[in-house]
Order: structure tokens, then sequence, then C-alpha cells
């Protein structure tokens, strides 16, 4: 195991100013690029939205390599490169022509977010801060929930100013000059790797579970399956939040304003967070958290029940899916270090990225194909709802049988 390192909040706040911009300069654009996209080369929901399925299959799949370079010290290398990549992508968006073009693009992207997002900076401050970690991802995570309160206006405006195309050079620029210098530069100094734990396998096997049979323990299973189903209900939801306000009759206003609300809510259902689990107990808080994604899907069906207060119905999901959003970041980017093992987080989460892949991929394409104009997104969401309760379901299972290795 690598030496700990002591707490170190400087770090820990650049890295989440580059969270804040890397989350909303391409995981919250893809929902305000979609009605362009389909104006400007006429092309279906359908079809946009198996381009942000793309991304989110090739950044799974590129999990369990970044999980393993982190794991053994590369972890400034794979950022600043991860950030030169998505920079390179975006600047080449704007000039693109073809849906051909798009899906190559949103691919390759995807595989430069693995590198970026959260998944990445939390198994870096593990390694680093191993008796901090949580303390850690909770404040990456205060900033970077930010992201689509800055990015969603900010996008609007710039698109409605300048167009789509001119918009998608500066996001590259933010990347280019902000992003790639920090974690080049912050990142210095990673711990390496033990050598006690590439040495002899033999001897790893006496003290501790190797990953292979953490990978196939019931703990690592279940927190699997809660994390898999999880992301696909809440990625799926984001690329279609737009669209989905839209349909439920809100003005224009309220739907740039509601999905841009979403990151404050976040920040304070994190806050609650960090206040309740010092006065609960920790385990507790982890189970009731993710209960609130399925309860915010499950009101955001029902609205349109709700006739005049509708809109009411539909301002109160994003209150309940922001809070539980929110929390259930920190809840599933701990999960494998809580249930399982904490000494092989980074390469844990990759061993996921085949399913996460698959999951995340599959879900917002869903969502758009089983779109109708007669029933619009409700077919699609009371398989997000069923997804979900199964999700928790998993958790409780890991935690009644967790088994964590430090």
């Amino acid at each position: 195991m690598p030496q700990p390192q002591p707490y170190n909040p400087r770090l820990v706040g650049w890295l989440s100013l580059a969270q804040l911009i890397s989350w909303g300069s391409v995981f919250y654009l893809f929902a305000l690029l979609m009605a362009p996209l389909e104006r400007d080369l006429g092309l279906s929901r359908a079809q946009v939205s198996l381009a942000f399925s793309l991304a989110l299959l090739a950044e799974g799949l590129m999990a369990y390599p970044v999980g393993r370079w982190i794991d053994r010290g590369h972890e400034r290398a794979v950022m600043t490169l991860g950030s030169v990549g998505v920079g390179v992508c975006l600047a080449l968006h704007s000039a693109v022509g073809s849906l051909l073009q798009l899906y190559l693009l949103w691919t390759v992207l995807g595989a430069a977010t693995a590198a970026v997002l959260y998944s990445p900076a939390f198994a870096l401050v593990t390694r680093r801060f191993p008796h901090d970690f949580r303390r850690a991802i909770i404040t990456l995570t205060f900033l970077g929930g930010l992201a689509s309160t800055v990015f969603i206006p900010l996008i609007a405006w710039l698109m409605g100013q300048m167009g789509w195309r001119p918009t998608l050079l500066l996001l590259a620029l933010l990347h280019f000059l902000i992003c790639a210098p920090l974690h080049y530069v912050v990142l210095r100094g990673a711990p390496q790797a033990s050598g006690q734990v590439f040495a002899s396998a033999a001897i790893a096997a006496q003290h501790q579970p190797g990953v292979h049979q953490l990978i196939r323990s019931l703990p690592f299973l279940g927190v699997g399956v809660f994390i898999t189903l999880m992301m696909a209900v809440t990625v799926a939801i984001p690329a279609h939040m737009v669209n989905l306000l839209r349909e439920n009759g809100l003005a224009e206003v309220w739907v740039i304003a509601l999905p841009a609300a979403i990151g404050v809510i976040q920040v304070l259902g994190r806050l609650l967070l960090y206040f309740f689990e010092n006065r609960m107990d920790l385990h507790l808080v982890n189970r009731l958290v993710p209960l609130l994604i399925p309860a915010s899907v499950l009101v955001l069906l029902l609205a349109p029940g709700f006739g005049a207060w509708q809109v009411a119905a539909v301002g109160l999901f994003v209150l309940i899916y922001g809070l539980g959003n929110g929390m259930l970041t920190i809840v599933r980017g701990t999960a494998i270090a809580h249930y399982v093992s904490q000494q092989h987080v980074a390469t844990l989460n990759g061993a996921l990225g085949v399913p996460l892949a698959l999951g995340r991929a599959a879900a917002p394409w869903l969502l758009g194909v089983m779109w109708s104009p007669r029933a619009g997104y409700s077919h699609g969401l009371w398989l997000l709802l069923a997804l979900s309760v199964l999700g928790v379901v998993a958790l409780i299972g890991a935690q009644r049988t967790r088994l964590t290795v430090r």
C-alpha cells in the first residue's frame, strides 16, 4: 500500500476546479446540443442519443486500464493527457458535419473523459489520503456538483450569442488553458505503488485477498450491480433533462433554470450528508441516500396527474433528484472502499468498466428510443424506476456481506 500523505486541501481544491470544468463542458453540454444537432444535421432523437451512449461506452471500456495506471502511480500523466484529449475532441466537434463524424468524436471524447472525471479523481485521493479519502471526495464533489449551475446557463447563453460551433471551441480552450496545466502541476509527487504488492503474489495472498478473489466476492458483485444500475439511471436523466422538462409544459426559462439549479441542490445534498453522517450510522445513511433516486423518478411519472400543479411537481422532482444525486455520488464513490477493499479501489472500479459501459451507454439511448410523440418519456421512466429500485436492493446485499481490505 502506498504510504499515506497528509491531507492537502490545496490539491483537492484545484482538482475540484478541473472537475467543475470537465463535467460542465462535456456531461451537461450534451442536453443542450441535442436540439441543434437534430436541426442542423437532420438527425432523429434516437440517432443523437446514440452519440452520448457511445461516449459512455468508451468511457466504461477505458475504466480498467485507467484504474490500473492510477494504482501504479501514473495519475499525473493520465489526467493531463485526458484533459488534452477532451480539448481536442471539443475543438474537432465544432466542425462536425455528418452522423459518422459525430459518433467517432463522441466515442473518442468518452475515452478521454475516463481519465478526467470523478472515477480517476476519487481513486487518486483514496491512494494519497487513505485516512481522509471520504473527506476529500466530499470536497471534490462540492465544486464539481456546481457544474450544471455554471455551465448550463453559460453554454445556453454562448450558443444563443454565437451558435453551437464557436461555443465548442471556447469550451475546448478551457481544457487546454486550465484543466491540463492544473493536472500537470498539482498532481506531482504521486505515491508509487508499493513494491511489496507486486513482488510476490504468493506472499500477498497470505495476508489479503488478491484482486481476482475480490472481484468474485459477494460484496463486490453487490456493489457492482448497485453502481452499474444507479449510474445508468443518473446518466440517462441529465442527457434528456431539457426535453423532459419541455414535455411537462415548462416555459423555456424554467427549462434552463431548473437543470442549472440541480448543481446547487446537489451541493446542498452533500452538505446535508456531511452533517448527518457524523450523527447517524454511516451504513444506514448509505442505504437511505439511493432511495431518493427512485422517489424522484416516481414523482416525475406522476407529475402529469397533478393538473395545475404539474409544474410544482416537476420542481419537486428536480429537488429530490438533485439532493439524491448529489449524495449518491459520494456513496457510490466510497462503496468499494467501505465494503470491498480500500487498497485496490482504482483497479476494482476499473473492473466494473464493461458492465458500467454497457449500462451507461444503453440507458440514454433506450430513453431516446422508447420516447414517442404520444407517450413521451413515460415508458422509459418506468424502466429507470425499476432499475433504481434493484440498485438499492443490491447495495443492501453488499452491506450485509461486506469485506473491507485495508
